[in-house]
């Protein structure tokens, strides 16, 4: 039987993201307040705040995380977890509009890889790309909740469901 100790790694590994911290509007600072005083612990404004950062920065950046680190009173990699946990957050550029397809059994069932076959060449880009006008960007997501009416797509945060070819041209092209 062994006698040394066990050693426990955290569940956690640190996150190195730099040193630059965001810096947003008054009126930006005052939205993010009135967030923080819905919640009796400012970690449970999380995710509301990292909406407002992303709405700010395009997407949720390094200097976005270190403000929300900073302004929660957390670990980087508190931020970081949940921002990569959620595929409404985006921790990369996006286009203006992102099509985030969902891949899970009920949309694959119902005709998921027709669907995002269409779209990738309707827009001439792979999942995780984005075209060469930072329109669009297509991402194959986990369940959206909409397995009733797949196959569907997300832009935004508006679900389009009982998805054909036709109704995908349609959409994409009031897009355009």
């Amino acid at each position: 039987m062994s006698t040394q100790p066990i050693q426990i790694q955290p569940l956690s590994q640190p996150v190195d993201i730099g040193d630059e911290i965001a810096s947003f509007s008054a009126d930006v600072e005052r939205e993010i307040d009135a967030h923080l005083a819905k919640y009796p612990v400012m970690r449970s404004a999380i995710l509301p705040l990292m909406f407002i950062v992303q709405r700010e920065r395009g997407y949720l950046d390094a200097p976005g995380v270190a403000y929300l680190a900073r302004r929660l009173r957390l670990r980087i990699t508190d931020i970081w977890e949940v921002a990569t946990f959620y595929s409404m957050i985006y921790t990369e550029p996006v286009g203006q509009y992102h099509i985030q397809i969902c891949k899970t059994l009920s949309c694959k069932i119902m005709g998921e890889p027709g669907i995002t076959d269409h779209v990738c060449k309707k827009l001439g880009i792979k999942p995780g790309e984005t075209t060469a006008d930072g329109k669009f960007t297509v991402s194959l997501v986990e369940c959206l909740g909409s397995c009733g009416t797949a196959p569907m797509f997300q832009i935004g945060f508006d679900y389009h469901e009982n998805l054909t070819t036709a109704k995908v041209d349609q959409i994409l092209d009031s897009l355009t």
